[in-house]
């Protein structure tokens, strides 16, 4: 019965003692102060939140990068966005505003690669764009960069041009929505309008840089050539050369 007793006031004991210690140990470590130091971490994703849980940036591999029916800040993302390794960024309303993508694989007669670094307008599409492309097929290498800046509609949002386009992809008839399209990007609801690139077109040139108007159509440029001659062009609307220096003798 005595050693009954004994072991029970030892269990206790032991008990007691490693719940005290326990507690102790987490508290020593959560109030430590400071930034946390790691040599090297292998994560699939990690999400930078604000205090109030407030996704501000995502940094992920292809497996979890976002797309479909996944939400970020309880609103939907690109349904139809291919899934790349790279960057999101969000503003301070959970709305995505940007991003930074790659890829690059070998394919069954060469290889495709590309970068993408883009800025969004608020809640909608890219206003400005940083391109690399890099493709190989059947011997022959196209490498091309380019900076962009685009208009985008005047009452686009990511919500709306994603039900736009799902709407617009129900249309089989290439005419009627060719329509559609040009209804709604009239009413600045959607489309894209490129109106000023910085490019590096590869070897075939011209290299240099491309004015647009507001309908996306080229009207001017100061480039160097394939054959490494510097041109100054400009035209019309319908790509009707209106002017060109140097002038030829």
């Amino acid at each position: 019965m005595k050693n009954t007793k004994k072991e029970l006031v030892f269990l206790r004991t032991f008990a007691i003692t490693t719940v005290l210690g326990i507690f102790t140990f987490a508290s020593v470590a959560f109030k430590q102060s400071g930034n946390k130091k790691f040599g090297t971490i292998d994560v699939e994703r990690i999400n930078i939140v604000e205090k109030d849980g407030t996704v501000k940036m995502i940094i992920t591999n292809v497996e979890e990068f976002p797309n479909g029916k996944d939400t970020i800040n309880n609103r939907p993302v690109n349904v139809q966005r291919k899934k790349r390794s790279g960057m999101l960024f969000f503003n301070e309303e959970g709305i995505e505003c940007g991003g930074f993508i790659y890829d690059g694989a070998k394919t069954k007669n060469g290889h495709s690669a590309g970068l993408s670094l883009t800025y969004d307008k608020y809640d909608g599409d890219q206003a400005m764009q940083l391109l690399n492309t890099d493709l190989k097929r059947d011997g022959q290498r196209s490498v091309r960069s380019s900076l962009v800046f685009n208009d985008l509609g005047e009452n686009s949002t990511q919500s709306t041009t994603s039900k736009i386009w799902a709407e617009l992809d129900t249309i089989k008839d290439r005419k009627i929505r060719r329509e559609k399209y040009n209804e709604y990007k009239t009413k600045g609801l959607i489309g894209i309008t490129k109106r000023l690139e910085l490019a590096n077109r590869g070897k075939g040139g011209p290299n240099g840089l491309f004015l647009y108007d507001d309908q996306g159509n080229m009207r001017a440029m100061f480039c160097i050539d394939s054959k490494n001659n510097v041109r100054l062009e400009t035209f019309d609307q319908n790509g009707n050369k209106v002017s060109s220096w140097p002038v030829k003798k």
